[in-house]
Formats: C-alpha cells, structure tokens, sequence
C-alpha cells in the first residue's frame, strides 16, 4: 500500500523546523490529528505513566495500598484495574511489588485493546504478536486463568522475555509459540477471540522515543502496511464465526490504521465493524481515499486529547 506524501505547506514547515521533525510527517499529521498545536507540544513531554493491577494476584485496592505505603500516588481511571501513576518517589518499576508481579506497567491504550476483545474465562484466545506478553497476561487475569492462550512470537529472544513477563505475572494458561503471525492457522483450529496487535512504525510513541520523528520515512509506512494486511488477513482466518478480532497498532498512520481494515472489509463482506465506547472516531477518509462509513466504528487515541500513547483499535465481528 503506497505511503500518501502531501504538497509541502508554509504550517507543516514552521511546526517541523520549531519542534525538528521531518516536515513530511508533519504535513500528513495536519490531515489526521486534531489540533496539531497542542498536539505537538504534548509530544514534547514523557508520556503518561500508567500501572495494571494484577488481579490474579492481588486486587487493585490492595495493589494501590500497598504502592501508597511507598509513597507512591496512584489514579483510577477508566479501567478498574488500570492506575495513572501521579507521584513516583522511586521508578514503578524497581519494586518489590513489581518483582512479584503484583502489577505491570502498561499504557491506559494498550488495556483498552483487551477491554475491547472482552476475554471471557474459559475461552480459546489466540494472540498473534504477543511479545512482550503485557496485553497476553492481561488478557490472562481477564479470563481468570481458565481456557487457553496460543501467544505467537517468532523471535527466540523476545519469546524468553514474555515467558519470564508472564511467568512473574503467574500467568498458567498461556502457550508460547515460535511461530510467525501468518502461520496462524492451526489446522482446523478456531479461536473465540484473535487479538492482532500489530508490529508497526511507532509514530505513537514520538513522546517515549523522540528519535522517531525522523527515523522513519514513507517507505517504512509502506513496508508495516503491507506487512499488516498479511497478519490481519491470516488473523481473520483464525477466528471462529461469532469470533471477535481485535486489530491494534500504536501509530497515527491511516495506511497502517483505517486503510488495512477497511481492505479487509471489503474483501470479507461478513465482516462488521463493532462501535467502542472510548477514543475518537476513525477516519471515513484520507486525501483522495474514501472509506467504509463503519471506519467511524474504529477508534483512535491520541495523547493530547487521551493522555495516552497514540493507538489504533478496531474491533470486527465475524459472521
């Protein structure tokens, strides 16, 4: 799918040499990102610092106690399990709670991607690039232990991290396989519930690793595009009908976000796009492309408007 470049304009040129990103990017983010002012200010600030209380260890009023002891001052949120984290005398992640797995550091728009897949105990779940295991163990401590996760990651490396991530977390029912996304299918095997959250360009993220506003270019867009109709495509395949999939990125770009669903939509009339309750809606077009009116139904984050990470969610039902 090819990167869509637009005209150079005298705003995009400002913002990019006052904040040095590539001016490129800048004016492609004026066609998709409200208030692009507040937007790119925000970006210069870390982002929001979230936790998920790991409940099948302890719950979240106990796991907020025991962090407030420590001087720590934690928020709810719109996730009973998820805590803003306000005041940190100390990193949340040099802890003894931590290194029992009594929580995990997540951002509030990687949970909403497990909010919206809704994991029921008892339920066959596959995750299809789960590395390194933080939506997998949510997804987990939502199902209660039971039922079983197929949790796919090819690289040896990254598949030892999420065993130990997920053992600390006392995650039981969760299989790891070294396995690509696009040989998902196992057999005749289908899943009640697909979660693809998919390898991408990371433009969410500026605000983590500024590197980002220049280290990527249109080509690399192009390449993760094409790589995720792939995924999303065997992803599909893998999902029992009723099934939900849930597709995911954390980039702004159209071609990684709207674009793949919207392909794939047409190519499997009996798929539909499900309504979520958080985030803002997803783009019915972009420059000369037009969409599927459902596109309305996926669900962008941004982190000047949701103090979050920039994400991507789209929830299909399969009929």
């Amino acid at each position: 799918m090819k990167t869509v470049v637009f005209p150079e304009s005298a705003e995009a040129k400002s913002i990019a040499t006052d904040f040095q990103y590539d001016q490129w990017l800048v004016d492609r983010f004026l066609h998709y990102v409200p208030n692009i002012d507040s937007f790119v200010r925000k970006m210069e600030f870390p982002p929001a610092k979230y936790i998920r209380a790991n409940t099948l260890k302890s719950p979240t009023i106990e796991v907020n106690a025991a962090l407030a002891k420590r001087g720590f001052t934690l928020e709810q949120t719109k996730l009973s399990e998820m805590l803003r984290v306000v005041n940190e005398p100390i990193n949340v992640g040099a802890t003894i709670e931590y290194m029992q797995g009594l929580y995990y550091i997540q951002d509030l728009s990687s949970a909403m991607a497990v909010e919206a897949l809704e994991p029921k105990p008892n339920e066959h779940i596959l995750d299809l690039a789960a590395a390194p295991g933080g939506k997998t163990s949510h997804i987990a401590q939502r199902m209660e232990n039971t039922g079983a996760i197929i949790a796919l990651e090819p690289n040896s490396r990254r598949a030892r991290s999420m065993s130990f991530n997920i053992q600390r977390m006392g995650v039981l029912n969760t299989c790891i396989c070294r396995l690509e996304g696009t040989d998902a299918l196992f057999q005749d095997a289908r899943f009640d519930r697909v979660l693809l959250d998919a390898p991408c360009s990371c433009e969410g993220i500026i605000a983590k690793d500024a590197r980002r506003k220049t280290s990527h270019t249109p080509a690399d867009i192009e390449y993760c595009s094409n790589r995720q109709e792939q995924l999303i495509t065997a992803a599909c395949k893998a999902v029992r009908h009723g099934g939900t999939l849930i597709y995911s990125t954390c980039s702004f770009a159209p071609e990684e976000n709207e674009m793949v669903v919207d392909s794939l939509i047409q190519h499997n009339p009996t798929l539909t796009i499900e309504p979520l309750e958080f985030g803002n809606p997803g783009l019915t077009k972009f420059g000369d492309f037009q969409f599927d009116n459902s596109l309305r139904n996926t669900r962008r984050f941004y982190p000047h408007i949701h103090d979050t990470t920039g994400f991507f969610i789209a929830k299909l039902r399969v009929k």
